[in-house]
């Protein structure tokens, strides 16, 4: 609930930011109560990973950059230490935000 208008939303990067990111970890939360996989965050000193799926022993970080900080290094250290499965940039340098939202997270396993 908000007393701005989306447009004036879409206009401050940062205030879109979290828009995005919270539409992604809703609509990621949603789907792992109905497809089975669980959802995590990671973070260690100042490194972090928005949203860590697991599914049977399968792992994948997602990253979401929708503003102007295209920093990857926290899910370059987690691809490090974790290996996953895959790591996936959700935003301006890949895939965008509002095909993340199309899609059914479970296909990414």
């Amino acid at each position: 609930m908000r007393n701005e208008l989306f447009d004036e939303v879409r206009q401050d990067p940062k205030e879109w930011g979290r828009m995005a990111e919270s539409a992604i970890g809703a609509h990621l939360v949603n789907s792992a109560l109905t497809e089975g996989f669980k959802v995590y965050y990671w973070r260690e000193r100042n490194n972090e990973v928005d949203f860590v799926l697991e599914r049977r022993g399968k792992v994948i970080g997602l990253e979401v950059k929708s503003g102007q900080d295209l920093s990857i290094s926290g899910l370059n250290e987690f691809q490090k230490q974790f290996k996953p499965e895959k790591i996936l940039l959700i935003g301006k340098s890949g895939l965008s935000t509002e095909e993340f939202l199309k899609l059914n997270p479970v296909t990414l396993f």
